[in-house]
């Protein structure tokens, strides 16, 4: 099983990002999106990534950020650069998706996706709101091809999605 996971919040401007990229993918596929891939829009449930991705082959994740760049930048990290450990806190939202990915290969050690990607998009703002900027509106655009042309290529090709 191939998954992708968007993470994100709807009513806050161009924080959305990862759960419009699932939208995007979703309207784009229909019906025709191959048996062996999931499409998931956890909202910022970070415990959601975690019992979506356990048991996949391949995951990619789909978020905003904010890196001080320009609005918009694509960032691709392969997942060996993910390893967030989680700070206990006294909410829910504490726990993000990279918590998750760290507690999932521990917790659930082979049967959570080794190969996993992640694609993180600048925000302008993530103010209240469900305008997306433009900058962040191309982005989701970007990805969501990248991702598609993937999920097209088949289970051998998503191994190593083309780069932004």
């Amino acid at each position: 099983m191939r998954v992708v996971i968007g993470c994100g919040n709807l009513n806050r401007s161009d924080d959305a990002a990862g759960v419009l990229v699932v939208q995007r993918l979703r309207q784009e596929f229909g019906d025709r999106l191959p048996a062996d891939v999931r499409l998931f829009d956890a909202g910022t449930g970070g415990m959601e990534v975690m019992f979506q991705a356990r048991g996949a082959r391949q995951l990619i994740i789909v978020d905003a950020c904010r890196a001080d760049s320009t609005p918009g930048a694509i960032f691709r990290l392969p997942g060996s650069e993910i390893s967030g450990a989680h700070q206990p806190g006294y909410s829910l939202h504490d726990f993000r998706w990279d918590h998750a990915v760290h507690a999932g290969r521990r917790i659930f050690g082979d049967a959570f996706p080794s190969d996993l990607t992640v694609y993180l998009i600048e925000a302008g703002s993530l103010a209240l709101g469900t305008e997306v900027g433009a900058p962040v509106q191309a982005a989701i655009g970007i990805v969501s091809g990248i991702i598609a042309q993937a999920i097209r290529a088949g289970p051998a090709s998503a191994r190593a999605p083309p780069q932004p």
